[in-house]
């Protein structure tokens, strides 16, 4: 039981784990909101505005250089492993979104290839829904961290 209390007390984990939960639930809101439906998919799902992603990653370094020190060895390993999370979703993972779009046209316009679902094209972010992402989790971790 100490174990699961001591998960539970550490505001490196639950803190970005709320901005998370936060950053998801603004997604679902967005659709609610633009296209005026309730997709819960959106709330597990990647791609979109604010990137999740993101709010996590800052939101961890932010609560280690809160809690550590901003010029501690934590706090640099966190800022680093950041910014590559923020670098694949603005990059590779949105260069697949693109692929997947481009491939899913020629796919359903075209009467030889056939494929029994559409391929996920929501999978990265812009770079402004990136740091929208970040300075939610620059925000939420000084407030809360």
């Amino acid at each position: 039981m100490e174990f699961i209390e001591s998960i539970f007390s550490n505001k490196a984990i639950v803190v970005p784990a709320l901005t998370w939960f936060i950053a998801q639930f603004i997604k679902v809101l967005t659709v609610l909101l633009t296209e005026k439906k309730l997709d819960f998919t959106r709330f597990v799902g990647t791609g979109g505005m604010p990137s999740a992603h993101a709010s996590y990653v800052v939101c961890v370094a932010t609560v280690v250089g809160k809690n550590l020190g901003f010029g501690s060895i934590e706090f640099g390993i966190a800022t680093a492993f950041a910014l590559v999370v923020m670098q694949d979703a603005a990059g590779v993972r949105r260069a697949a979104g693109k692929q997947a779009e481009i491939l899913n046209k020629i796919i359903y316009s075209n009467d030889f290839l056939h494929m029994d679902e559409k391929l996920k094209e929501l999978l990265g972010h812009t770079p402004f829904q990136v740091i929208v992402g970040a300075l939610m989790g620059i925000a939420i971790g000084l407030l809360l961290g």
